[in-house]
């Protein structure tokens, strides 16, 4: 139930740097949110943001926002190794937490924010968007129906294109303290999430990484080879040292079948009995831009998991991406580097997740209600 029984959640948002514009936006135009406040370290970049999207309060200092008992929810916008650190913070503070992806960048941070939650009783979710998008809706459910058969192979080719300046202009990018990773762990992650989301748990990797463009801590080029718990194999290849990036392409190949998706668009759906332009007018969904900018990505993915935070919190239930969830694909990218430095195969824990992997499926009606 909410605070004083008041009809919209209040939200905050700490950290206001690239993505917090797109939670800005998206919060400001829900029906059943208000955005309280924005905090940041720079009060000057806090204040910028609560203008254009008619927050109360701007804050330099963090721990004044979560002190305002009309904030139910914050957003986590900060660079990436400290996410767990304000999402306990925030927790402890009696507020639902929703990060960024990743959830942190080691699983003994993410356990730290996973058990705090737990324990403040509070609601913990992850931003992993494309989950909510009909097209890996149907990619999913097509699988998990066996409508392809036993799988064989699940790959992901996520080939982008970044700066050196893109990196320069943070001091956090391409960092392992604070971004945990590069092309894998920062741009990689959402496709590595829908790989292992679609194929289920991998059970073993063997990769190698290196930064061979940029001057960086981190990886901008890798190749992992998978075997899924299922038996099936897979490869992943990650790099944001092309001149010119490419779209991502996943494929996905059955005994009886394959589905090969570029950007967000069906390239093709050999699957028995169904047609390549009824696939693709049931995944029909704008694009989606791999663009550092955010005024490039489509607000709908956040609109929906931000709006599912809300009916979360009203109605007792688990947010449709949590914790455990989030965890998954922080695990594998983790396993992957470690797989390159040592020089050995990695053998990953697959322990059931008490998250169910299936949460986001059917979630349009019940957002079509809420507005």
């Amino acid at each position: 139930m909410l605070r004083h029984m008041r009809d919209r959640i209040g939200f905050g948002i700490i950290g206001s740097g690239t993505i917090a514009w797109l939670h800005g936006k998206v919060i400001s135009g829900l029906p059943c949110a208000q955005l309280i406040g924005v905090a940041d370290a720079v009060p000057e970049r806090a204040e910028k943001l609560r203008a254009e999207f008619g927050a109360r309060e701007a804050y330099g200092d963090h721990s004044r926002l979560l002190a305002r008992e009309d904030v139910d929810v914050v957003c986590v916008c900060t660079p990436s190794g400290l996410h767990a650190q304000i999402g306990v913070e925030a927790a402890r503070a009696g507020k639902h937490v929703v990060t960024e992806k990743p959830i942190d960048v080691s699983l003994e941070k993410a356990d730290w924010l996973i058990d705090t939650c737990r324990v403040e009783g509070v609601k913990l979710a992850c931003i992993f968007q494309r989950r909510t998008s009909p097209l890996w809706q149907l990619v999913k459910r097509t699988v998990d129906e066996g409508r392809i058969g036993r799988m064989v192979l699940g790959s992901a080719y996520l080939k982008y294109s970044r700066t050196q300046d893109y990196y320069d202009a943070s001091g956090w990018r391409g960092t392992w303290a604070l971004d945990g990773g590069g092309a894998l762990m920062n741009q990689g992650i959402h496709m590595v999430d829908i790989l292992q989301w679609i194929m289920g748990p991998v059970s073993t990797v063997t990769a190698f990484w290196d930064h061979l463009v940029h001057r960086i801590e981190v990886d901008d080029t890798t190749c992992a080879s998978l075997r899924f718990a299922s038996g099936a194999l897979g490869t992943i290849e990650a790099t944001t040292s092309l001149a010119a990036g490419l779209d991502h392409r996943l494929e996905f190949h059955g005994q009886l079948g394959t589905i090969r998706v570029e950007g967000e668009r069906i390239i093709e759906w050999s699957v028995p009995g169904q047609d390549v332009e009824w696939a693709r007018s049931v995944a029909s969904v704008s694009g989606d831009s791999m663009s550092p900018d955010p005024k490039s990505i489509s607000p709908r993915g956040h609109e929906i998991q931000l709006a599912d935070m809300a009916a979360a919190i009203r109605d007792n239930r688990d947010p449709m991406i949590g914790g455990a969830e989030a965890r998954k694909s922080l695990e594998l990218v983790l396993a992957i580097y470690e797989s390159g430095r040592c020089g050995r195969s990695i053998s990953l824990d697959n322990a059931p997740s008490a998250d169910s992997a299936d949460a986001a499926v059917g979630f349009d009606l019940r957002f079509a209600q809420m507005k």
